[in-house]
């Protein structure tokens, strides 16, 4: 097929860029910035700065929607809150805009968004068919949803894909490493809330799942199906890492640190993903030990 992807320059972006073109796929990355898209990809993948210029025999068969800013890039305010949105919602329907004006359809559009969806559940277990909570990140997940859904009218097969903690050589992880390395890592808050993590290869791995299989559409969750305790995850990473983490950094300090940004670490959902292994999927890494010992033995 030939896929085109947003969000092709970020952590999952290049990964899945990478993947698709192993696996025989012709890729282009839409950006708002193609010189920087350039030097990233180093001429191995096209880039393109305007739907526009995508017609007629160069249609893309199918769309890979992760654009989206960084939500932990910066401390929140109004105005990051907006560029959430905006590049998130907005970039969404700029997509709905081009589906419902080419002649040559995309037939599937697999859309980005993340756990966040459900919002803070406690100990509670969710799945794809629990409603949304009632929090920023909660409304923020269901308006993207909610833009991706609507090219559904003009004929798209819509897949939403809510996304976990990404454990690879980069995101969330690499940010944790030095501390822990220096022994330095432990709990945030009390410990209790929930992570649903998934592994990079199988986050690809289920895109490629949703782009591949025709009958599937709707929401599923990229999480792997053994969420943990922040807890239990930090004790697992400092197991692997043959390091100490006993250390704790108390929630009135994480507030104090990143203001809003600390209810994402301080609140998690347990997510499990029932219609993605009903689908048919099965998961490389469906336990944190080895999904851990993979991304830092580099394998």
């Amino acid at each position: 097929m030939h896929i085109l992807v947003t969000g092709g320059t970020g952590f999952i972006g290049t990964a899945l860029c990478v993947r698709l073109k192993a696996e025989g796929h012709r890729v282009t990355v839409l950006t708002r910035d193609p010189s920087r898209a350039e030097r990233h990809f180093a001429g191995r993948v096209p880039v393109v700065g305007s739907l526009s210029i995508l017609g007629g025999d160069d249609a893309p068969d199918a769309i890979v929607n992760l654009a989206g800013e960084n939500l932990a890039a910066h401390r929140w305010n109004e105005r990051r809150k907006k560029t959430f949105r905006d590049s998130r919602v907005g970039g969404t329907e700029q997509l709905l805009d081009y589906i419902a004006r080419t002649p040559s359809k995309p037939r599937v559009l697999v859309s980005g968004s993340a756990v966040g969806y459900y919002g803070a559940r406690g100990d509670e277990v969710v799945d794809e068919n629990s409603p949304p909570g009632l929090e920023y990140q909660s409304e923020l997940c269901a308006a993207w949803e909610a833009a991706a859904l609507r090219a559904e009218s003009s004929g798209v097969r819509v897949c939403l894909l809510r996304t976990g903690i990404v454990l690879g050589r980069g995101g969330a992880l690499a940010q944790m490493l030095p501390a822990f390395k220096l022994g330095l890592g432990g709990r945030l808050g009390d410990g209790r809330q929930w992570m649903s993590w998934i592994h990079l290869e199988d986050e690809l791995g289920l895109v490629l799942h949703l782009l591949t299989h025709q009958s599937l559409k709707g929401a599923f969750n990229a999480t792997a199906p053994a969420p943990v305790t922040n807890r239990e995850f930090v004790k697992q990473l400092g197991a692997a890492l043959h390091r100490p983490a006993v250390l704790a950094m108390p929630a009135p300090v994480v507030r104090l640190l990143i203001g809003d940004m600390a209810h994402l670490l301080l609140t998690g959902q347990q997510a499990i993903p029932k219609r993605t292994l009903d689908s048919g999927y099965r998961f490389r890494y469906p336990e944190l030990r080895p999904a851990l010992d993979s991304v830092l033995s580099g394998r």
